[in-house]
């Protein structure tokens, strides 16, 4: 019996190479998508991107909102964890988390 070489295997037509994503990195990356399910969430995210932080009370002025309204949506973002923050004095500054938003990226093949 001879013993024949295998044939190279070609690309799956509209497949990927790509390992695929373990299933708890997939749950993560999926509630950072839910948490930007939400425009105000969105508009949060950019206005942080273009600082480096930014105190509560500015995020407070920049929208049409209730304060209240503005920590729920920080909240999320924080236990989505693409934000944190850091108590000065009264006020509470946020910034992005460092990556999150490159990964993210990566997620999407960017």
């Amino acid at each position: 019996m001879s013993m024949q070489a295998l044939p190279e295997l070609q690309p799956i037509c509209c497949g990927s190479d790509a390992p695929p994503m373990p299933v708890s990195a997939a749950a993560e990356v999926a509630e950072r998508f839910r948490a930007l399910a939400d425009p105000t969430r969105v508009a949060i995210v950019n206005r942080l991107a273009g600082a480096d932080e930014l105190c509560v009370c500015d995020l407070n002025a920049a929208f049409d909102l209730s304060q209240p309204t503005i920590s729920h949506h920080l909240k999320i973002l924080r236990e989505a964890g693409l934000v944190e923050s850091a108590r000065r004095g009264t006020w509470a500054y946020y910034r992005l988390v460092p990556g999150t938003l490159d990964e993210l990226r990566a997620t999407l093949g960017g």
